[in-house]
């Protein structure tokens, strides 16, 4: 079957994502990131080696949220809307980089950002009887 292409699509579910990481080799960088963006509540776009992207993921961790990090080749990296790097997507919405998540985290604004994607849940608190 030499000449034949068949499509493929690689499928990766973590315990952390209700949806998978999938990869169709048929799609453009762009398709895919948008598609990545809309189907998981926190995206991290990076390139490898990034420390921004690391202190950035374990300020998530630190929260309790478990991002998706995808790291990019420079070829695909122009494909991302967005001109930070690492750049934080947070239901589907780009929030920024670093400094944006941090300076949201310092003011109070990120857990609530966290909640309205679907990333964190709401602590149940019950009084004690």
């Amino acid at each position: 079957m030499q000449g034949i292409q068949l499509p493929v699509r690689l499928e990766l579910v973590t315990a952390a994502n209700t949806s998978p990481l999938a990869i169709d080799v048929t799609e453009s960088a762009e398709v895919r990131i948008q598609r990545l963006i809309s189907e998981n509540p926190v995206v991290i776009f990076t390139r490898p080696s990034c420390f921004m992207c690391h202190v950035m993921k374990n300020l998530l961790l630190t929260i309790g949220v478990h991002p998706t990090v995808i790291e990019l080749d420079d070829d695909e990296i122009s494909a991302v809307p967005s001109a930070t790097n690492p750049a934080l997507f947070l239901g589907g919405d780009h929030v920024g980089g670093l400094e944006s998540i941090v300076g949201l985290h310092l003011a109070g604004h990120l857990v609530p950002k966290l909640i309205a994607a679907g990333a964190l849940s709401l602590p149940i608190w019950v009084s004690p009887s």
